[in-house]
């Protein structure tokens, strides 16, 4: 009998291990990660043996993390990514140098050289982008201030990768002699990282579009994974994380009208091999290691954990982070990650580490993500009693429905918009992802469904197919894009009604053709404005005919601005004109109210009350 190829057969034990290991987790209500985590240990070196080769294996899997990023770079349109930067370089560096300041006292007190205290902080000190994300995601917290947060952890972490590498030949023993190969990399890699920036924005984009013209999906496809693998390709060859030339690059493409496509296109490789990354780390725990000094690797991890958990604290404190939140973000980011693994690496290389050493702190990393399913399920519980007092679920929309309007999200005005239509015997079908919300409003007897609307499938149960309008009414500006970017992707039959924050808000609704859209202050302030000008004595009918002067003006000067609201200049050229074009209008309507009155001329009938 002829023997299978080895990728036939290990793609075989793998699959195999995943589908028996990951339902069983959940089923245990143990989580989908761990249940990689235990895959991996069963067929690795220290279980069934059936897959010998730990690091090949690992090494193609950290490819599943590099698809993530890229994933997450997509989310994150270039305005969003800058208005984080304060978290980024702020609460990111407290976290990062914060951690790694106290393992390295704790390091040096107990009698280890300042050098390997420091470079073993500076691995430990790092989180699991993988892991964390998954988490967040899992939870449905991203779009949450502990998700976007996270996040800005994370993307510290994989930036001061950079300067920290450089770092390492600097402290390394014979440092003397490659003092000058960690500036030339860091010089490398600022070069590497400007070429990536300039050459998404000048020829990403066209080099899609022509793509795209061939009509091919799977060329299509194709193009995509060649993106993310090039970026990868180039960061790794300057020594830097693959991970963050992906998030670059998908930052770039994150306003690309081939966003949504690219995003469906690498979802199920990132799924698959995010999974595999998983399982290889179960593989790739040393138990020789962890048995040969077993009270010595429980301390480096105890030891580690406690270390960052008091300064995840200290910052969920100062943080604003709500309370209920805060055990997620804690536990996310206390773990350890894979470029710690790097780093690891890079040291035993610049002889800053031995062997053993090295094999130490893998060991910890490794089980620190090991044992962060278990304490997410503990992290679950202590925000539920946050929260509440007591844990809580709601099932999300599981049946098909029919009605012929959406409504996705019910606070304070998607409840209006619902009751109306209630009122008239309209059926609405109610999405909301606030818990509090979902039961405060069943407890009044209205329908509401838990469920977050910027998921495709969720719009589908809901009935989006054969629905005919989507009021796109939630709290957060960035979900409500990303449902009316899903609506027009995939519904392009529903007519939109949305609700804008702010005057930016509006203006991106109305760039993806929403037609139908009301600033949620604009009216009841128009109504408050009439009703100071009443006090002040102006007739009611004057007061009203103002109002709405300035309301037809203001919503004419409004699509006016809009074709220029990306450019400021003229966008405050047009601003003025209409200001003065108002004030004059309105002087000269002052003028000739003062000389009717003047003449006694009467008063239309019926105005004098309040309409």
């Amino acid at each position: 009998m002829e023997h299978a190829p080895t990728w036939l057969t290990n793609s075989l034990i793998y699959l195999a291990a995943a589908v028996i290991a990951v339902p069983l987790s959940r089923a245990l209500g143990l989580g989908a990660i761990l249940g990689y985590l235990a895959a991996g240990i069963a067929i690795g070196p220290w279980g069934l043996k059936l897959v010998p080769n730990v690091q090949d294996v690992l090494h193609f899997a950290e490819f599943g993390v590099v698809l993530m990023l890229f994933l997450v770079g997509l989310e994150l349109e270039p305005r969003r990514l800058w208005n984080l930067r304060r978290p980024i370089f702020g609460w990111g560096s407290v976290q990062l140098f914060g951690s790694a300041a106290v393992m390295t006292a704790i390091g040096v007190a107990c009698g280890v050289d300042w050098r390997i205290a420091l470079v073993a902080s500076l691995a430990l000190a790092d989180s699991s982008t993988a892991t964390g994300l998954r988490a967040m995601a899992d939870r449905n917290l991203m779009s949450t201030t502990s998700g976007s947060s996270t996040l800005s952890v994370l993307l510290l972490q994989d930036v001061a990768a950079i300067p920290v590498l450089a770092l390492l030949p600097l402290l390394a023993v014979a440092g003397a002699s490659t003092e000058g190969s960690g500036w030339m990399a860091g010089l490398k890699a600022v070069g590497v990282i400007a070429a990536i920036v300039l050459g998404g924005r000048l020829l990403l984009r066209p080099a899609l579009r022509w793509i795209a013209r061939s009509e091919s999906p799977e060329i299509f496809t194709a193009a995509a994974l060649l993106l993310v693998v090039a970026t990868a390709f180039l960061m790794h060859s300057v020594g830097l994380s693959m991970a963050l030339g992906a998030f670059l690059a998908g930052v770039l493409l994150a306003e690309s009208e081939y966003r949504r496509e690219l995003e469906t296109d690498i979802e199920p490789f990132k799924g698959l091999l995010l999974g595999l990354f998983f399982i290889a780390i179960g593989m790739s725990i040393d138990f020789a290691v962890v048995m040969k000094q077993p009270l010595l690797v429980a301390a480096i991890v105890f030891g580690f954990l406690a270390a960052k958990v008091l300064v995840l604290w200290v910052m969920t404190r100062l943080m604003p982070i709500p309370r209920a939140e805060r055990p997620v973000f804690i536990v996310v980011l206390a773990q350890g990650g894979e470029v710690g693994f790097v780093v690891l690496q890079t040291a035993m290389g610049a002889r800053l580490l031995d062997g053993p050493t090295s094999s130490l702190l893998v060991a910890a990393i490794t089980l620190s993500m090991l044992l962060t399913p278990l304490m997410m399920l503990a992290a679950d519980r202590w925000a539920g009693r946050l929260a509440s007092g007591t844990a809580r679920t709601l099932d999300e929309l599981s049946e098909p429905q029919s009605a012929p309007v959406i409504i996705a999200g019910f606070g304070r005005y998607g409840q209006i918009i619902g009751r109306l239509l209630n009122a008239q015997g309209l059926a609405a079908t109610v999405l909301d992802h606030d818990v509090d919300m979902v039961e405060a409003a069943r407890s009044f007897g209205y329908k509401v469904h838990y469920g977050d609307a910027s998921r495709l499938d969720l719009l589908r149960m809901a009935g989006a197919a054969s629905a005919r309008v989507l009021v796109v009414a939630v709290d957060d500006k960035e979900q409500s894009l990303r449902i009316v970017d899903l609506a027009r992707e995939h519904f392009p039959h529903l007519e939109l009604v949305a609700r804008a924050r702010d005057v930016t808000h509006w203006n991106q609704l109305r760039e993806r053709g929403v037609m139908h859209v009301e600033r949620e202050l604009f009216e009841s302030s128009l109504r408050s404005g009439r009703t100071v000008l009443e006090v002040l004595g102006l007739p009611p009918h004057e007061a009203r005919s103002q109002a709405m002067r300035f309301r037809r003006h203001n919503l004419a000067l409004f699509e006016k601005m809009h074709p220029f609201y990306k450019d400021r200049k003229r966008l405050i050229a047009v601003v003025k004109e209409g200001r003065q074009q108002l004030e004059e209008q309105m002087a000269r309507e002052r003028a000739e109210t003062e000389e009717r009155r003047r003449k006694g001329e009467e008063r239309t009938p019926g105005w004098d009350s309040a309409a």
